[in-house]
């Protein structure tokens, strides 16, 4: 081997051998809003003074108690001014991005449901999802108490790998508000918020709305218009049972997502819309 080369290949070498012992990158949260961004590693997150352990009972992903370790979801707003941000859209690799607003972490400091962030060990996995290859870590927003903000199953992001502060859905898009003049307590405002929630993140209601996976409820045709609600209602628990093709992607939203109460909400909610473009 020429000489020249003979250096050139013991340098290629201890290339090689350093990559080889070199440690893999940890799994990272990233937090943005507007130009900041907040970068967090599991290393981290389990290192921090407000880490805790607490045990989660069975949950939309895990149907038996899970003891995991968590910190407060608080770090979602702290390092940030999010006055002029309303609401959070995750996203992970395994389910689709969804949006809730930050007032129902911050109910946590007033009696409402706690979040936190989960944290699996490295060293201690979690078991696998139900009927999945892999467990819902490394990181995993979890709930405690989710009945007292009425947490919904969407709204339990697992695999997560960034939050992102949006303004809220109803000021970047008004045609999804119900008329003001509404009284406080009727079904279409509790089904604006089931809409948003469930069923913004697939389809859009005339014209409001990012998503491109599912149709517009509204428009050319409300949906109410052409479905009668007894077809309506079995579209929502049972897509298939209604209509299928090979791409179809809806899930079904038995009682156990979506409460007859909540249904009833969306009914009336995309009820009021539909009247509501039509004056």
């Amino acid at each position: 081997m020429p000489r020249v080369a003979q250096p050139c290949a013991a340098l290629l070498l201890s290339i090689c051998m350093a990559s080889e012992r070199a440690e893999p990158a940890q799994p990272v949260l990233t937090i943005t809003a507007g130009v900041d961004t907040k970068h967090f590693t599991v290393g981290e997150l389990l290192s921090r003074a407000d880490l805790t352990r607490l045990e989660i009972p069975p949950n939309v992903d895990y149907k038996f108690s899970l003891a995991v370790k968590q910190c407060r979801c608080s770090i979602c707003s702290r390092p940030f001014r999010l006055k002029d941000s309303t609401g959070l859209r995750r996203a992970s690799p395994m389910v689709l991005s969804r949006k809730f607003p930050l007032a129902l972490i911050e109910a946590g400091k007033s009696g409402g449901s706690v979040a936190w962030i989960a944290v699996e060990d490295p060293n201690h996995p979690w078991p696998n999802l139900p009927e999945k290859n892999a467990s819902a870590g490394p990181l995993y927003l979890m709930w405690q108490y989710p009945e007292r903000s009425r947490v919904s199953s969407e709204q339990w992001p697992y695999m997560l790998e960034r939050l992102t502060a949006v303004q809220s859905p109803e000021l970047r898009w008004p045609q999804l508000k119900v008329d003001a003049a509404l009284p406080e307590d009727p079904p279409a405002r509790r089904g604006e918020e089931v809409f948003v929630t469930q069923c913004l993140p697939c389809h859009r209601l005339n014209g409001g709305g990012a998503s491109d996976i599912g149709p517009d409820l509204g428009q050319p045709m409300a949906a109410t218009d052409y479905l009668t609600e007894a077809g309506l209602r079995a579209l929502v628990r049972d897509p298939k049972s209604v209509r299928t093709w090979p791409q179809q992607q809806m899930p079904a939203f038995p009682l156990t997502v979506l409460s007859d109460t909540d249904l009833n909400a969306l009914i009336a909610y995309l009820r009021q819309i539909a009247s509501q473009r039509g004056r």
